[in-house]
């Protein structure tokens, strides 16, 4: 596992660069997720073998560093993304976030410009709001949460069977989990959706089949983005159908 300082925030940035041919793809978790945790079958799968992959814990979770006074709003993890990729000067380079990830990567995505050669989302917060946990944690006042809501929540979590996120929210920064989740409430202006539509990039947005219907799947070809729906899967795609992201992923940068 390779380390990065954010200027930003004095603090370490860790991720996992797995060489390859051509142009590296990053991939950007979620909301109390860690991409050491989620995306190893994802990047080990036939349909992406050979090609340069980064898989990156964002500040606040999983092997990354904590820091207190970092902001943990989307545009600060987005500008850790742009600053790892001045870093590892990729010139060129694909990006894949999934849920609070898929708000980083559109936001991410407009700080790189050119350098951006094309955009893969799995089920992306587009509008303020946020999702059903990001409204339980946002919901707390922060140090509330830091005392008892987000032990709750692991415990529940639990308790409800979805054991993989728990144990990524279990060792993630509380204060990191609900500044995101508030950031991501918060939504951003103009609206990720916006952004999404405005980028000049190539974008597809992954849906679980379990996740249908859903509008945005409906809508998004309006606005000039391709969708692919990942099959026998929901929104925790990489855990639950990780060839079949890999593949959606693939078709989406070929």
């Amino acid at each position: 596992m390779k380390s990065f300082t954010v200027p930003a925030a004095d603090a370490e940035l860790r991720y996992h660069d797995i060489a390859g041919d051509g142009p590296a793809l990053l991939f950007i978790h979620g909301l109390g997720c860690a991409s050491s945790c989620d995306y190893p079958r994802v990047a080990a799968d036939a349909a992406l073998r050979g090609r340069r992959v980064l898989l990156v814990d964002l500040l606040g979770s999983g092997f990354s560093d904590r820091p207190t006074g970092f902001g943990y709003t989307i545009e600060d993890h987005a500008r850790s993304i742009v600053a790892l990729a001045e870093h590892a000067r990729l010139t060129e380079l694909d990006l894949f976030g999934h849920s609070m990830g898929g708000a980083v990567a559109i936001t991410a995505a407009r700080m790189l410009a050119g350098r951006l050669r094309r955009l893969v989302l799995g089920e992306p917060n587009l509008e303020p709001g946020g999702g059903f946990f990001s409204r339980r944690i946002a919901a707390m006042a922060e140090r509330d949460y830091i005392e008892r809501g987000h032990d709750a929540l692991v415990q529940a979590s639990r308790a409800e069977g979805n054991g993989v996120w728990a144990a990524s929210l279990a060792i993630s920064a509380p204060y990191a989990a609900h500044r995101g989740a508030s950031s991501l409430v918060a939504g951003s202006t103009p609206s990720w959706r916006e952004m999404l539509a405005d980028l000049p990039q190539p974008r597809c947005v992954l849906f679980g089949e379990a996740s249908l219907p859903s509008s945005d799947a409906e809508d998004l070809p309006r606005l000039g983005v391709d969708v692919a729906i990942i099959p026998s899967a929901g929104h925790s795609m990489a855990w639950e159908n990780p060839a079949g992201l890999a593949q959606a992923i693939a078709l989406a940068l070929s």
